[in-house]
């Protein structure tokens, strides 16, 4: 028997249903302007949206990898850009969460993430690495009670709008390109100038401007624990899971649109079976699986997080670049058929069925983080990995 559940008004899902509703009323204009969506930020802020990730004795509301992935794809319904600005601010607050409570310094920027709501940017990318996180040019540098770092970000989602930062560096001058660290950045602690402009095909409004980033803060910022460890078990999962759950919420409104408009068609002819509707049944098809994909994703690093061993093996890492490569190359699969569904009205922009922004957006999933660049690292792990072939887990 399924028992309902039941949503009060301060509940996660109502507040997040309140910012979905304005992020749909800006959702064309922050992407047809390719400017921030700062309506949906602001109401993410009013209904304390920001702070949920952190513990309870910090102030926050515990909530799970689980429940920000539902709200990604609450907001994701609404706005791929607003949701994916809330889907990386948790990514980031993830960081802290499960590395900087043996912190003091982290543990007090936690509390005034929650206390006013402060959005977080990250900078992991950088000129002459790509999209290869794990890897750093840029070093910072220590004196004393201070830390000093210049970063020639080639991405900054939302740089110019966020309230601190956090930035991958290699952990001294004379370190390996991999041995990094996570400097968290308030935003009286650093300058961004400008040197790429985000002008791009979806996912305009995150503002993802490129920027030489230049720090100056205390060296206890530094959060105490490499980077490889806080990648591997929590960054790791919470992008894949976090990414996909807004893909999940572009699909599900490009299916919502398509069913509306086969359900039309079937009004106007109620004799014969619209053409779309054979398509529609594939499309829920395809729908559901990106959702037991994510489904799976998240029960898998739900029951991993109190291993930190589990979150660092092979086996692990696979089944998380596998729930991302699956989500992110089926989504398009969804958008593409229902654009086939809606015919020449999805095509059109400006329609009740209009598709052009979904399948824009949906676009960027293969490129965050590049999906041949995951492929090629499972299958190096392959290697040497037996694959996980328990239908348990």
């Amino acid at each position: 028997m399924n028992i309902p559940v039941k949503i009060t008004e301060d509940s996660l899902v109502a507040r997040a249903a309140r910012v979905a509703e304005i992020a749909a009323r800006y959702a064309d204009a922050v992407d047809s302007e390719g400017r921030f969506p700062q309506e949906s930020v602001d109401a993410m802020k009013a209904e304390r949206l920001l702070g949920i990730q952190i513990p309870r004795h910090l102030g926050g509301e515990a909530a799970s990898t689980t429940d920000i992935a539902e709200l990604c794809s609450m907001l994701g319904q609404a706005c791929a850009a607003s949701a994916m600005v809330f889907a990386m601010h948790q990514i980031k607050l993830s960081s802290l969460v499960e590395h900087g409570v043996d912190s003091e310094w982290h543990c007090a920027f936690m509390r005034r993430i929650v206390a006013e709501q402060l959005l977080i940017a990250s900078a992991t990318t950088e000129g002459g690495i790509g999209g290869n996180l794990r890897n750093s040019i840029c070093a910072i540098e220590i004196d004393g009670d201070i830390c000093r770092l210049q970063k020639d970000a080639t991405v900054i989602s939302y740089g110019s709008h966020a309230d601190a930062i956090l930035i991958t560096s290699r952990s001294h001058p004379k370190a390996a390109s991999s041995d990094q660290v996570l400097t968290a950045f308030l935003k009286d602690q650093y300058t961004l100038e400008k040197t790429h402009a985000w002008n791009t095909l979806g996912m305009r409004g995150t503002c993802s401007d490129g920027f030489l980033f230049k720090g100056e803060a205390p060296a206890a910022q530094i959060l105490p624990k490499p980077f490889a460890e806080i990648a591997a078990q929590s960054m790791l999962a919470s992008s894949h899971l976090l990414w996909s759950g807004v893909w999940y919420g572009i699909a599900v409104d490009a299916v919502s649109r398509a069913q509306a408009f086969v359900r039309a068609a079937a009004r106007k002819s109620p004799d014969a079976t619209p053409p779309g509707a054979l398509r529609l049944a594939e499309v829920s098809n395809l729908l559901q699986m990106v959702k037991s994909n994510v489904v799976a994703g998240l029960k898998a690093y739900e029951g991993a997080k109190a291993d930190g061993d589990k979150l660092s093996s092979m086996g692990f890492a696979v089944a998380m670049n596998n729930v991302k490569i699956a989500s992110s190359e089926t989504i398009l699969e969804i958008v593409n058929h229902a654009m086939l569904i809606c015919g020449i009205m999805g095509y059109k922009n400006g329609t009740p069925f209009s598709l052009g922004r979904h399948l824009r957006d949906a676009h960027s999933a293969q490129l965050m983080i590049s999906n041949d660049r995951i492929l090629g690292n499972t299958s190096s792990m392959l290697l040497v990995h037996k694959q996980d072939t328990s239908l348990l887990g």
